[in-house]
């Protein structure tokens, strides 16, 4: 009689908490969306979530990413292709639905690729683009409302191509370098609102962007009835080893943490595997800062570029404080 008693109690009160695929959530469980969870950079932060306790609603197109994601503890798995407006009001609605809020959104959704400007097809450009700059629009324009209720965090996955560019990087490191603009626009938008918003700009850790951006254009060739060329795969073979002998992406969601949870969020995080990686992108800053002063009557000199920057570092504090 007591246990019928406790059982009935217990299924009582797990009837009235929402539920996730694997079980419960606390009520004060913090639910994160994270856009391209089904690989790479965003698996790795999804999982890193979810073991860390937080809630995490990850999105990804196909039907074995999905249940895959959805078999993980804490992990709701969301079908949602960004460039899908359909999807994304679907998934707003699905949130909304199971009343647990949404203190982050990650848009970690992105594909590489792109060429030459003279030799590829506008279309080519244009796929990039609507991924990796009107899919994150998309998403936050669709989430923003519910991240400004719980006055959480927005963070877009950039990369260090943002800063710089390469013979036939202009798709991709276009689309990274809009995502700068979106960061300090967003960021002055959602402030009245209580909203941090950052950047976390990787360099090259272990993913599948690079071998998908390749596969695709396999497909493309193949689609079109063309030959897939030996050489065509052996490139393929080429990128997947080289990305498969990069760095777990450990550090990057260390970032992603810091931006979703620290009570200081910077705004960008500039993560890489090493010192050269590093070099390379400030040296791209340092570059651009050159050519920015080198023409006009109003450059400055030496000594007030590096007064410059000691306030940059040493920021003068607020009146009042």
């Amino acid at each position: 009689m007591k246990f019928a008693i406790r059982y009935a109690v217990i299924v009582a009160v797990v009837a009235i908490l929402p539920l996730t695929p694997q079980g419960v959530f606390a009520e004060d469980q913090k639910s994160v969306l994270v856009t391209g969870a089904s690989t790479g950079i965003g698996r790795h932060l999804a999982e890193t979530l979810a073991e860390k306790g937080y809630h995490v609603y990850a999105g990804a197109r196909k039907d074995e990413d999905l249940k895959a994601l959805d078999a993980i503890d804490n992990i709701t798995a969301v079908r949602l292709d960004v460039t899908s407006q359909e999807q994304v009001d679907a998934v707003v609605e699905q949130v909304e639905a199971r009343g647990t809020g949404l203190w982050g959104l990650v848009n970690n959704a992105g594909v590489g690729g792109g060429g030459q400007v003279v030799n590829t097809p506008i279309e080519d450009q244009n796929f990039v683009y609507a991924v990796n700059v009107e899919g994150v629009y998309r998403t936050t324009k669709a989430f923003g409302p519910m991240v400004m209720a719980s006055k959480g965090r927005i963070v877009t996955t950039g990369s260090i191509a943002g800063t710089g560019s390469w013979d036939g990087g202009s798709a991709y490191s276009g689309s990274k370098h809009w995502i700068e603009a979106f960061t300090d626009a967003l960021a002055a938008e959602m402030a009245p609102h209580g909203v941090s918003v950052s950047v976390v700009e990787p360099g090259n850790y272990k993913s599948n962007i690079r071998r998908s951006s390749v596969a695709r254009e396999m497909d493309k060739v193949a689609s079109a009835g063309g030959e897939v060329t030996d050489e065509m795969k052996q490139n393929y073979q080429r990128t997947a080893e080289r990305e498969l002998s990069y760095k777990e992406p450990d550090e990057v969601s260390e970032a992603f943490m810091h931006a979703l949870f620290d009570e200081a969020p910077l705004r960008r995080y500039v993560v890489v595997p090493n010192k050269q990686e590093q070099e390379w992108t400030i040296r791209q800053k340092i570059s651009e800062l050159v050519q920015l002063n080198t023409w006009g009557p109003h450059s400055y000199s030496r000594d007030e570029l590096i007064e410059l920057l000691d306030q940059a570092l040493n920021p003068l504090p607020a009146a009042g404080e």
